[in-house]
């Protein structure tokens, strides 16, 4: 287990300089966002170039960020439900979530994701829009952002036995709701 924790430590402290690093795109797409908004009043001058730009930026965070949102526990979990059960019961359901629906969903997403990302980049693909961008660095973000998302649940999957032999402590016991004894 104490392999597996390094690893797990190891994948966790990529996914957070990778997240904080992530979070500079978001300011990116902001300023995407505003420039071509003034342009656009300012000069009566559109581009779709842009705008497109602000999707992928948009897309990039969200979908190469959800390993991150995954690390800090920030995830869409049921608390309210989730908050009543007893702590053996949480750690066994979310055990089970991270293989059968996680795991399952982000093996299926890439599978999928690939070709169609593939096919994309072997005909060059550009966006039909006038002055639109190529199109295959948005759909690699599909398999990418699933894959990263994946290596996380792994992570998280490791921690969570850990936790259950009481080898560590849950590190998102007691935060905002989410360790209320049952």
């Amino acid at each position: 287990m104490d392999f597996l924790l390094s690893i797990s430590r190891a994948i966790d402290s990529v996914q957070e300089r990778f997240g904080k690093a992530l979070s500079w795109l978001i300011l990116a797409a902001v300023l995407v966002s505003s420039i071509n908004a003034i342009i656009r009043f300012a000069f009566n001058i559109s581009s779709n170039g842009w705008l497109e730009l602000q999707w992928y930026l948009f897309g990039a965070v969200f979908l190469l960020g959800a390993g991150y949102t995954l690390l800090k526990g920030e995830h869409i979990k049921i608390d309210i439900v989730n908050s009543h059960l007893p702590k053996s019961l949480r750690d066994w359901i979310e055990l089970f979530g991270h293989v059968f629906f996680l795991g399952t969903f982000c093996v299926v997403m890439i599978w999928l994701g690939t070709p169609f990302f593939l096919r994309s980049f072997a005909e060059k693909e550009y966006s039909s829009s006038a002055g639109g961008l190529i199109v295959w660095p948005a759909k690699l973000m599909v398999p990418l952002g699933f894959a990263i998302l994946l290596i996380q649940g792994i992570s998280e999957l490791i921690k969570r036995v850990a936790i259950m032999q009481g080898k560590i402590p849950d590190p998102h016991e007691g935060a905002r709701g989410h360790g209320v004894e049952g």
